[in-house]
């Protein structure tokens, strides 16, 4: 059986449609929101790949590369944050969440 990009793209829908839901279902914890992101992150770069390798051009992997370094940054100053808020919260419920100071 050989993979096509059909299949690569019916996995990247897949992957964005639990991100979606993830999403719109749980809004109130900031863990779950974060790893939404992250997978839906994960689906845009499987459609970037399957597009690279069936058009057999290097750019669309490169630009993943590039995207990974992005989602690496974002996860750890978000991580970073959610430590500070429960630190000074004791809670990361998005509802409790609604005030800023300065």
């Amino acid at each position: 059986m050989t993979l096509t990009l059909g299949h690569f793209l019916s996995l990247s829908a897949v992957l964005f449609s639990l991100s979606v839901v993830g999403i719109f279902l749980n809004r109130h914890n900031v863990i779950v929101l974060l790893m939404a992101v992250e997978l839906m992150l994960l689906a845009v770069n499987t459609n970037f790949v399957a597009f690279s390798h069936y058009l057999h051009d290097i750019h669309g992997q490169v630009f993943v590369f590039f995207v990974l370094t992005v989602a690496a940054a974002e996860s750890a100053i978000g991580l970073a944050i959610l430590v500070l808020l429960f630190r000074n919260r004791s809670s990361i419920d998005t509802s409790e969440l609604n005030t800023l100071k300065g």
